[in-house]
């Protein structure tokens, strides 16, 4: 295991260390309806053909294209196939069977025409085209996959339209990798409940909050801890959550200030620190260990853009490392020039803008890196590299969306 806990590192040397702590987790069985947003640890092949018989895909009647070959055009109504009903026989040239979309195609027939192309009168089907061609109307049986053929790759992230696939083929359980078990931990003694109404030097918790609902758009539901400005408090708590959870994230206490404990805390629980400063804005003081075989622990700095952030581009690497899956993102060219001189990793919060077929990252102005409000603006970021102070504006870069 390699450390770097001495110096600032780039941002690419940090991911790279937050790569080499990846997981992975085993696979446990949910209920289909519990599968969502899951990733999938098995593939589904196909149980039959898809579709599993030649139907419908009109309501109207079934005929046999020969006979309208034969300048046959109108038909008696002899019968009717409906969706989920046994096959039914057309026998006679001369005849036809009403059709539901859906329906299995009569043993005879071979052509579905719409009700919008006929007149019914007495029962009696006239039909107003001048040609048809075989299997007009129809969904072939097997033309959309094999009976055993691969349905949905293993590895994805399950959404409502593979539920339905899943349904299709008889999945009530679903093989799904198990997630991490995740502590939420909020520091510092002028943070107070949501509840409650703050004096004038004390605010109400807000981060851990933001970071449990990351989580849970990650299908992660986390618990949730206060730890106080005192040490030996703090490694009480510290000492069961490392021992009971894949991972600590927490807001706050990990820079330079007097009551920052949480680094030495957790040195002495048996941290390793594998990095505690990045070269960048905003989250330099990042924190990122691990206690061996035990707890991986992110320390988020305490303002509100910084958490975000680290969050969005640290953690959520390691999650899907882990899970096997990429970090959404999408290429954005930049509405405007930006200028930033320090020679760090500028991460942009944007908006995006599609502009006459053109995806755009609108910057979103905010004035520290606690500002919560126009964080609500933001839908991903950008990082400007270390290595240049001016962006132009048109210019591309990989935007890290909010959403999973």
């Amino acid at each position: 295991m390699t450390f770097n806990n001495l110096y600032m590192i780039s941002v690419t040397q940090a991911l790279q260390l937050v790569a080499e702590q990846t997981e992975f987790f085993p696979i446990e069985e949910v209920d289909l309806l519990q599968s969502t947003g899951r990733i999938l640890a098995q593939p589904v092949l196909a149980d039959r053909d898809f579709p599993p018989f030649d139907r419908a895909t009109m309501d109207g009647i079934a005929i046999g294209s020969r006979a309208f070959g034969q300048d046959v055009r109108q038909f008696r109504i002899t019968d009717v196939q409906a969706a989920g009903h046994p096959q039914k026989q057309l026998t006679n040239r001369g005849n036809c069977i009403e059709i539901m979309t859906g329906a299995m195609l009569p043993i005879g027939a071979d052509v579905v025409i719409r009700y919008e192309d006929l007149t019914i009168t007495d029962g009696i089907a006239y039909v107003n085209l001048n040609e048809v061609t075989p299997y007009q109307n129809v969904h072939l049986q097997g033309t959309d996959k094999k009976s055993r053929e691969l349905l949905v790759p293993a590895g994805i992230k399950i959404t409502p339209a593979i539920i339905a696939i899943m349904a299709s083929v008889g999945m009530a359980v679903v093989p799904v990798y198990r997630l991490p078990r995740v502590a939420v931990c909020s520091t510092g003694d002028e943070l107070v409940a949501v509840t409650e109404q703050p004096l004038a030097h004390q605010i109400r918790q807000s981060n851990s909050y933001m970071l449990l609902a990351g989580l849970a758009q990650e299908g992660i539901i986390a618990d949730k801890y206060h730890l106080p400005d005192e040490p030996a408090a703090m490694a009480q708590q510290m000492a069961v959550m490392i021992d009971d959870y894949d991972v600590l994230l927490f807001s706050g206490a990990v820079s330079k200030g007097k009551f920052d404990y949480l680094p030495q805390v957790l040195q002495q629980l048996g941290m390793q620190t594998i990095f505690h400063s990045i070269a960048q804005k905003p989250g330099k003081p990042l924190l990122f260990g691990k206690v061996e075989n035990k707890a991986l622990v992110f320390g988020f700095p305490g303002n509100p853009v910084s958490t975000w952030v680290c969050f969005q581009l640290y953690f959520k690497a390691w999650l899907y490392q882990s899970l096997g899956i990429q970090v959404p993102v999408v290429k954005a060219a930049l509405s405007r020039g930006v200028n930033f001189k320090p020679a760090l990793t500028h991460h942009v919060l944007v908006r995006l803008i599609n502009k006459e077929g053109r995806l755009l990252a609108e910057p979103v102005d905010t004035s520290t890196s606690g500002d919560m409000v126009n964080l609500m603006q933001a839908e991903g970021f950008l990082s400007l590299p270390a290595e240049e102070t001016s962006f132009a504006e048109g210019t591309v870069f990989d935007v890290h969306l909010f959403k999973p």
